[in-house]
């Protein structure tokens, strides 16, 4: 299930052209995909990319790029308040960038300028999945910090509360299961490619 805001009036995110496929147009702005640690956002955002014949880029990898450091070892030396400033200024530098499909970390949409940002220049996608799944697809992992030491459906669940009413803002909704990454990405695609006339990256019309 796919929902998406459907503004009036302003230019088409495509250059040129519909549909997907050999001839896909490239899109004029960046795809962001948000949600919650455990959604698909990279997964799905890798293969999404290959269906818009854009670039891929993961946002927590870049993060650890410019710091040098893994995600866990910048929480573990210099807390979430550095971590959340860098991953800002990783996310404007990303939004600067030509057109490409970006896997936003789960926090990254809660800042006020980034979720302007990406108003601005290129068009949102929420992936929302239900506690279960996501609680299965975290299990075991060690490479996320805010669960460490705790219980993870009792976080991912107070995330949820805090979280998801700011996803809710994002341009379009598609719901996701335990289902293959593939089956996701051509659902964000088609959704995508069937918005009318009309930039997506404005959400203040509603959803359809």
């Amino acid at each position: 299930m796919a929902n998406s805001r459907q503004p009036n009036g302003s230019a088409h995110p495509l250059q040129h052209g519909g549909g997907y496929g050999a001839t896909t147009p490239r899109f004029s702005r960046s795809v962001v995909l948000v949600g919650l640690m455990g959604a698909g956002k990279s997964a799905v955002g890798r293969l999404l990319a290959d269906r818009l014949r854009l670039p891929f880029v993961d946002a927590d990898r870049e993060i650890e790029a410019a710091a040098g450091l893994s995600i866990n070892e910048i929480f573990q030396k210099h807390g979430e308040p550095f971590f959340r400033d860098r991953e800002e200024k990783v996310m404007a530098r990303l939004l600067a960038a030509p057109p490409q499909v970006i896997a936003a970390g789960g926090g990254a949409f809660m800042s006020a300028s980034t979720r302007e940002r990406i108003r601005e220049s290129a068009i949102s996608v929420w992936l929302k999945a239900d506690i279960d799944l996501l609680v299965r697809r975290t299990a075991k992992r060690t490479h996320r910090p805010l669960l460490a030491g705790d219980d993870p459906r009792a976080v991912l669940e107070r995330l949820a509360k805090v979280r998801e009413p700011v996803y809710a803002a994002a341009d379009i909704t598609v719901e996701t299961s335990d289902e293959p990454a593939d089956n996701v990405a051509q659902r964000v695609a088609s959704t995508l490619f069937a918005r009318p006339q009309g930039d997506a990256a404005h959400p203040s019309q509603g959803r359809s």
